[in-house]
């Protein structure tokens, strides 16, 4: 008799995604004693040397810990498949992604409160509760938090070219912090050496090991890992248990009080459309019940736009230092925009893509060269995540559409030409041999680069939004709309992707998630909110 065949049948909450805000969700609320909690989790425990080095992240990908999907053919892409890594171990994104802390701008959170009608989704709530998340050890600030799970901290010992980068940008006109997480979440832009989720032996902290190891040995929580979603089971209109397969069975968990799917901005909307819920007659077609007709379901899908890249050759070798990633900068491609939509970033090697590296003879040493990254952060190109069929099995869609609105086009050629004024700039010259990618072009030259440099950033999210319109999934209390006892907490509950890597705020939807389902069940049982721990209203 296998592990999973001695469960139990029926649980008060069901957690299907152990990632970025599925471990959290979990952890806060099995800290009651007399909540029966089970976290459902497709890939492993993750207790590998790529989880825990930092050094080594990018092995992550493209390994039985990816979900390995990519897009279809994108027109604004000249006509590429883009990889979207999506994490599929214990602790999701937070257990494999390039580990940079990044909370996200006060626009993000006014735009978040505004779409749900609920101030708890604004800065200053946002910013209190990330008080309560963190345990950073960095420069003081009123807006930090100290004693938190996520230990978070700065780079020891940065690579050296990254002073270079520090003055160039500042003389072109963006200001140096010492905390691009504090005053510069309300500002106009800043640089600085990147936040990162590392411990002081300097091994990763995801939310996993900060959140869910802690509690592994409590009787009342449950973790089932090798254990894939397939759909919920909704009876008279409420959910009531989860389909899942593990070691080569199919299994059904029934849920008592709850079921919350955190499983990520693809695989959450496939779920909800194989459970009955989405456009109905898309779902018709294919055979599925209909039952809610939620047209939102899987649309107004967003990633971040991340350029392979600007490439420049050290004078010197300079090896790879921490997480390869040390330094960032906001900034605006339009002076007149009210937030930052350029992301930038240092990759500490010769970053290309699948064209662009052997078009330029890109070297494979990452001591030769390092890449100041392009990134949009606030496309406006939207995209969808479509079924193939009506079982699990069968794999979807992902519509991703980059680069098709041209805003988000002049937007990235901005943020290239400023890459390339940085990394040729006077500050750099003691670091800087020669720029090798992609030099001086033509402006239909420059187009076509960008398109053939254009990925992601792994920031895939906003496909079952939170808000009020037709389009929206789940209301500001993250239920699903027209269905009891169901509710998402994962990205795609973002109405819009957040202005910054998205891993802080996926923690953040997950504390809040937490404090909501333990609220409701207060309500209504003897369950105390006030034993979650710090998930705060």
């Amino acid at each position: 008799m296998s592990a999973a065949d001695r469960l139990p049948e029926d649980y008060d909450v069901i957690v299907c995604g152990g990632g970025s805000a599925g471990c959290v969700v979990a952890s806060r609320l099995a800290a009651d004693p007399d909540l029966e909690v089970m976290l459902i989790e497709a890939g492993g425990m993750g207790d590998v040397p790529e989880v825990r080095d930092p050094t080594i992240w990018m092995r992550n990908i493209g390994s039985e810990r990816d979900w390995g999907f990519q897009s279809e053919p994108c027109p604004g892409l000249n006509g590429r498949r883009a990889p979207l890594p999506m994490g599929r171990v214990l602790g999701g994104g937070s257990s494999v992604n390039g580990l940079v802390w990044a909370r996200g701008h006060k626009a993000d959170f006014d735009l978040w409160e505004a779409e749900s009608g609920d101030p708890a989704w604004g800065y200053e709530a946002a910013v209190e509760l990330y008080r309560r998340i963190e345990d950073w050890d960095g420069p003081a600030s009123p807006l930090r938090g100290v004693g938190g799970p996520m230990r978070i901290t700065l780079p020891k010992d940065p690579i050296p070219v990254v002073d270079g980068l520090l003055a160039a940008t500042s003389a072109f006109g963006v200001p140096q912090v010492a905390d691009h997480n504090a005053e510069a979440m309300a500002g106009e832009g800043c640089c600085a050496v990147a936040n990162v989720n590392v411990d002081r032996d300097g091994v990763r902290v995801s939310t996993a090991s900060a959140y869910l190891r802690p509690k592994l040995g409590q009787p009342n929580l449950t973790v089932l890992t090798g254990a894939v979603t397939r759909r919920v089971v909704i009876e008279n209109g409420r959910a009531v248990a989860v389909e899942f397969e593990t070691g080569g069975k199919i299994r059904l968990a029934r849920a008592r009080h709850e079921i919350v799917l955190s499983l990520g901005a693809i695989n959450t909307p496939k779920t909800l459309m194989l459970s009955g819920l989405g456009d109905a007659d898309a779902l018709r077609a294919l055979g599925l019940p209909v039952v809610q007709h939620l047209p939102g379901i899987g649309q107004n899908f967003q990633d971040h736009i991340l350029v392979a890249g600007c490439v420049f050759e050290y004078r010197e070798p300079l090896a790879p230092r921490n997480n390869s990633a040390e330094f960032t900068f906001f900034c605006k491609s339009d002076p007149a925009l009210p937030s930052p939509d350029l992301q930038p970033m240092l990759e500490e090697c010769a970053f290309g893509s699948e064209v662009t590296r052997p078009a330029y003879g890109l070297p494979v040493d990452p001591s030769t060269c390092f890449t100041l990254a392009p990134g949009l952060i606030r496309p406006m190109s939207r995209g969808h995540v479509a079924l193939t069929g009506a079982r699990p099995e069968d794999p979807v869609r992902i519509h991703a559409n980059f680069l098709a609105e041209e805003a988000d086009v002049r937007a990235l050629l901005r943020c290239v030409e400023i890459c390339r004024e940085i990394g040729n700039s006077e500050a750099l010259k003691p670091f800087v041999k020669q720029e090798l990618m992609p030099g001086p072009l033509s402006a239909p030259d420059m187009l076509t680069f960008l398109r053939n440099a254009a990925g992601t950033y792994f920031h895939q999210t906003c496909t079952a939004k939170m808000g009020r319109d037709a389009m929206s999934v789940v209301d500001g209390s993250l239920k699903v709309y027209g269905v009891e006892g169901l509710r998402v907490a994962d990205g795609s509950i973002m109405p819009a992707v957040a202005g910054g890597n998205t891993m802080a705020p996926c923690v953040l939807i997950g504390e809040r998630a937490a404090y909501l389902i333990a609220r409701d069940l207060s309500s209504s049982t003897d369950i105390a909110t006030d034993r979650l721990h710090g998930a705060a209203a």
